[in-house]
């Protein structure tokens, strides 16, 4: 079997035959028509209500289609509270891309759910379900969308640990064999610079390349403190950004963005990676047990190298970009192309290109509308994410790390039981200090 299209027999195996992990297909596959739509409104479930749940939403409801927002679900009921009530102030303080949103949002009390369990009573009242919760549960909620036959938008990363992409790898198996589409939140896919940028490098504009640069490099994320009464497990869902189980480290959360347009760019996934990280600056309690820093050297099957930084430190240099070096020029930054002898061959003058957080909800739901299937991004986001988890395994280890074995693994980072009763996968010691990975000790597959 080649390497770029199958995981290694054993992994395969596990899970019951071999995965392709990368589509070959355009961003778009080729449609087919699937038995037409309802005449009534699209129904939209949201599980996950949180900020970035809470704009998926708004983005769902302004698409043109005739939508409808009926059910909403997570883990905490303010939660869904709080979200409910900003969506109805959207709705009341102005009309989003020229769409009201008020007659599209039907959640009464009674349709918005809290709890674990939350998620599998939006499925049966819905058409679309976004998936918007902390990615350590995308694969199990990804898994019951697509076995209740719902078309799914799910935002990045669709896991955290190796057992969760191949659970999202097999499920993206089921829903493309049931034509139910499928979005992944890697909005440059959707971004006109990204798209027109990625065309000529794949025309070869630059030649072969033989380099890449990407960053995530700013000053971190919030931080929430520790409230009374709390069990171990409601505090670290609630600060869940620093939990590697809930997270997958900012590496994976943040960083798969720059991470999945080297892929994308270079047409497949790292074979190794090997990198360093640690901790420097956020290294209380409240920052739980990920780095703040990581380096990654990634190698791809063409010999190309991919160099990766991602750091959370308030006060130093923004950084958010890839670049690319081939034999016959660079391409230093989304949307611009340079000769080898330095002159311009392309710049994309982005004023005026509509938003991708929008597009991507605009053409999901227009396939959804048009009863094509359009959409099976979910491998393509699960190879991204298995991408950020192996330079995490590289920085915690200290080692270099194979793709295949760290597909592989069966190190599942999960809880055992889901309630917040229920003990926590990481637990503090008596300073309050959790267990941070330590490269040459740390088992990370």
């Amino acid at each position: 079997m080649d390497r770029r299209d199958f995981v290694k027999a054993g992994a395969a195996a596990a899970l019951g035959g071999s995965i392709p992990l990368v589509d070959a297909r355009p961003l778009h596959a080729a449609s087919r028509r699937v038995p037409a739509p309802s005449a009534d409104p699209i129904r939209i479930g949201l599980v996950g209500c949180g900020g970035r749940g809470t704009g998926a939403a708004v983005q769902a409801l302004s698409t043109t289609q005739d939508v409808q927002l009926v059910a909403m679900a997570d883990a905490f009921a303010d939660q869904v509270e709080s979200s409910y009530a900003n969506l109805i102030n959207t709705a009341e303080d102005s009309w989003s891309g020229g769409v009201d949103l008020g007659p599209r949002i039907d959640v009464p009390p009674d349709r918005r759910f809290a709890g674990f369990d939350a998620y599998e009573k939006v499925l049966p009242l819905v058409d679309v379900v976004i998936l918007a919760t902390p990615p350590g549960f995308r694969p199990i909620h990804f898994a019951a969308a697509v076995d209740a036959g719902k078309h799914v938008f799910m935002e990045k990363p669709v896991a955290t640990d190796a057992p969760g992409v191949r659970a999202v790898l097999a499920a993206a198996e089921r829903a493309k064999a049931a034509d139910l589409n499928v979005v992944v939140g890697l909005q440059r896919h959707y971004q006109t610079v990204y798209r027109e940028w990625v065309e000529r490098l794949h025309a070869g504009m630059i030649g072969d390349i033989v380099l890449g640069r990407v960053y995530w490099n700013d000053g971190g994320v919030w931080v929430r403190e520790r409230q009374a009464g709390q069990t171990e497990m409601e505090y670290q869902m609630r600060n869940w950004y620093y939990f590697t189980w809930l997270c997958g480290d900012h590496i994976v959360e943040q960083h798969i963005h720059n991470l999945d347009v080297a892929n994308w760019v270079l047409g497949d996934h790292p074979v190794r990676a090997q990198g360093q990280g640690g901790r420097l600056i956020r290294t209380g309690p409240d920052h739980g047990q990920i780095f703040d820093h990581h380096f990654v050297e990634l190698e791809y099957p063409s010999g190309a190298r991919v160099l990766s930084q991602c750091r959370h430190m308030p006060n130093t240099a923004r950084r958010v970009t890839e670049a690319f070096h081939g034999t016959n020029g660079t391409a230093p930054g989304p949307g611009r192309i340079v000769s080898a002898s330095g002159h311009t061959l392309f710049e994309h003058d982005a004023e005026g290109d509509p938003n991708p957080y929008q597009v991507e909800h605009d053409e999901l739901f227009a396939a959804v509308a048009s009863g094509e299937h359009v959409f099976a991004e979910a491998e393509r986001g699960a190879v991204a994410t298995m991408t950020s988890i192996l330079g995490r395994m590289a920085t915690y280890s200290g080692q270099v790390v194979e793709w295949d074995e760290a597909l592989a693994s069966d190190l599942s980072l999960m809880p055992g039981a889901y309630a917040f009763d229920a003990p926590a996968p990481v637990s503090p010691d008596a300073q309050g200090r959790y267990p941070v990975p330590v490269p040459g000790v740390t088992r990370v597959y």
